[in-house]
């Protein structure tokens, strides 16, 4: 045959194998496009490390937390920890798995746990090491929150055991008369009953948070149960030269107390939360002032409160005391925070009271919010869904 008919007959072959070659590419095209896509639907951050802990692969989790260009970096330039490298390079070299926790500095520091898996493949280039990356900060602050909470409970309760045993000793000692005597029985008594409220509002706390992931179901009228504890209160308020002024924000009427006003919700534990605000309004509030309560219907709440399709039934309790700084206001309602700890205490405080209102408001899928002025005086208002089906 002549050239030219061997390359005629070479031309339709050689273009099957184009043909072929180009589907074969268009399949790994697919592949790696498919498993880029399993690799970023996962929901940790993962990295794929080479022979030489070059990153060769990294998901989309990864490049948020480390930055966007990662591949071909190699692993050091990627984290400096060296409890972490120590870990790649103990499971790249003796192909056993290792663990590792490190803090990632940044505008916040957050606490991360790597996983470091060996992998068997040996091709040049190939991944030898992935890297699987758990984020632990909510987890660490649980845990420190945790402690600090058994301890704070532990002083409280040590505070007044202490004064306890002390009159007790004293008191068995038999050297006082007896208007010693009973005045020693008063303090104990005090004491007594400091102990026996904290221990009850830690039981509150425990039992609110066993069941706060699910919503109540029954039906609390807003305005009759403000109303009832306003009547509750008002001797306590009169020992202060206070009073309770309540505004509903409802039309005079025969069913006007019934309608507008009802949250589905557990009427104790509203009780308790009401009950706890109005209390400190009185307490922390300036003998011969108000204690100013009103109640109103809202098409929305605040940001954080999720979609409240009937709307919102919003109570403000505002008394006009000293007021509190700004930047106590964000941790009002952690356990056992007090912004003046020997009033505080003075009043009968437990330190866990608005850290109860929280869970319950949360247990309602509420909002609470704080506003105060220096000075002028502090607004606690609580945000509800309102029931469905309840006119507006």
């Amino acid at each position: 045959r002549s050239a030219s008919a061997t390359a005629t007959g070479l031309g339709p072959a050689v273009a099957r194998v184009r043909r072929a070659w180009g589907q074969r590419g268009e399949e790994l095209g697919r592949v790696l496009e498919q498993r880029e896509l399993v690799l970023d639907s996962l929901p940790n951050p993962l990295l794929l490390l080479d022979g030489e802990s070059t990153v060769v692969e990294a998901n989309r989790q990864a490049r948020e937390l480390f930055g966007p260009d990662l591949t071909g970096r190699s692993v050091e330039s990627v984290l400096r920890d060296p409890g972490f490298l120590a870990a790649v390079q103990t499971a790249r070299d003796t192909e056993t798995s290792r663990d590792a926790e490190f803090v990632l500095a940044g505008r916040v520091a957050r606490n991360l746990s790597a996983r470091c898996e060996p992998l068997s493949e040996n091709a040049p280039g190939a991944a030898r090491v992935i890297v699987s990356i758990h984020d632990l900060t909510e987890h660490r602050k649980t845990e420190a929150m945790r402690a600090d909470f058994v301890a704070n409970a532990s002083h409280e309760l040590r505070t007044p055991l202490s004064t306890l045993i002390g009159f007790v000793e004293t008191l068995k000692a038999g050297d006082e008369d007896e208007a010693a005597r009973n005045r020693f029985l008063g303090i104990m008594h005090e004491q007594a009953q400091r102990m026996a409220a904290l221990v009850n509002d830690l039981l509150s706390l425990s039992r609110i948070e066993l069941h706060e992931h699910s919503p109540p179901t029954g039906r609390v009228d807003l305005a009759a149960l403000m109303a009832e504890l306003a009547d509750i209160l008002a001797l306590r308020a009169r020992e202060k030269d206070m009073r309770i002024l309540l505004e509903t924000g409802l039309e005079s009427g025969p069913e006007s107390d019934r309608t507008g006003q009802v949250v589905a919700g557990d009427e104790e534990e509203l009780t308790q939360v009401f009950q706890n605000l109005l209390d400190n309004a009185i307490k922390y509030g300036r003998a011969g002032t108000s204690v100013d309560v009103s109640i109103r219907r809202r098409d929305q709440g605040p940001a954080g409160l999720g979609k409240t399709p009937a709307g919102v039934i919003a109570v403000a309790v505002r008394d006009h005391g000293d007021g509190i700084e700004r930047q106590h206001l964000p941790r009002l309602t952690e356990r056992f925070y007090r912004v003046d700890t020997a009033r505080s205490r003075k009043l009968g405080g437990t330190g866990l009271g608005l850290a109860i209102v929280k869970h319950i408001v949360n247990h309602h899928r509420g909002v609470m919010t704080a506003e105060s002025e220096v000075g002028e005086g502090s607004t606690f208002t609580v945000y509800l869904p309102a029931a469905p089906g309840e006119s507006k």
